[in-house]
């Protein structure tokens, strides 16, 4: 069984969580900053999905082969997705206070 893909799963299903609630809530607001960080926010939650879904292959797959290239494409698309992140993090703080 690979051994981060398990954690990946976890921690991309919780994230992309967060990606929803900030999405839903930049419907409310109506400011044209706001967009930027729906786009964002938006691609960040389609990397999450996929790192989930591609996590959740690794987990499930027999040959070791399909297993291990999921789950670094997982991983790279976590690591993209927590770029993401940071990014909407720091304009948000920029951009709402």
């Amino acid at each position: 069984m690979p051994a981060t893909s398990q954690h990946i799963l976890n921690a991309s299903a919780n994230l992309l969580g967060f990606c929803l609630v900030v999405i839903t809530s930049l419907r409310l607001v109506d400011r044209a900053e706001a967009h930027a960080i729906h786009a964002v926010t938006s691609l960040v939650a389609v990397l999450l999905t996929l790192s989930c879904l591609l996590s959740f292959i690794s987990i499930r797959a027999t040959h070791q082969t399909l297993a291990r290239r999921c789950e670094t494409i997982a991983d790279y698309l976590f690591i993209t997705a927590l770029l993401g992140l940071l990014l909407v993090i720091l304009v948000m703080t920029q951009t709402f206070v």
